[in-house]
């Protein structure tokens, strides 16, 4: 054990720390420097999708719609959340089903990440691996999802932290000291 994952002793492996939120928000950043310092595995579900079919997540949209990929998330969800000593990043609609409600309902620490849409938009316009942004105007897109799931995420959230304006260690001593 790391001298600052002993800081951490009173989480126990099987309290695993879920980050949910919009793409751009940050989950997979802050969720990887976290892992670093708690000592555990991260796994950011998006990759593990990808991992799993062996195919990027757009063809995985153009094969199988999102329906296909909303599938395949819950199985991945359901199982990847049953881990310990993990901090796992969902996909931002990943809240959109009842079933994956219900997994995060039954975890410990589920983190909402929340950021602005011009933070978000600045952060992920110009990446071609959000098939839900490939629209005329992906701006207005992300207003939508954000519409659509900021209640969601509140109300699955054990804690909400902003990370549209302070720098990774902010972010990180703030969940420090929530996770003490």
């Amino acid at each position: 054990m790391t001298e600052k994952a002993a800081e951490y002793t009173q989480l126990k492996p099987e309290q695993t720390i879920i980050f949910i939120g919009m793409m751009g928000a940050g989950k997979t950043t802050i969720g990887k420097a976290l892992a670093r310092e708690l000592g555990r595995d991260f796994i950011d579900l998006d990759h593990e999708i990808v991992r799993r079919c062996g195919v990027a997540i757009p063809t995985i949209f153009d094969i199988e719609g999102e329906e296909g990929f909303r599938k395949r998330e819950t199985a991945t969800l359901k199982e990847v959340a049953k881990q310990h000593n993990v901090v796992l990043a969902t996909g931002g609609g990943a809240v959109l089903k009842a079933e994956n409600q219900e997994v995060l309902q039954q975890s410990d620490h589920v983190v909402y990440l929340k950021a602005n849409v011009d933070e978000l938009f600045r952060r992920v316009a110009r990446d071609p691996n959000r098939p839900l942004l490939q629209t005329d105007n992906p701006r207005e897109r992300l207003r939508e999802l954000l519409d659509a799931r900021a209640a969601i995420y509140e109300r699955l959230a054990t804690v909400t932290i902003e990370t549209g304006t302070g720098s990774i260690q902010s972010v990180l001593k703030q969940l420090k000291n929530y996770l003490r």
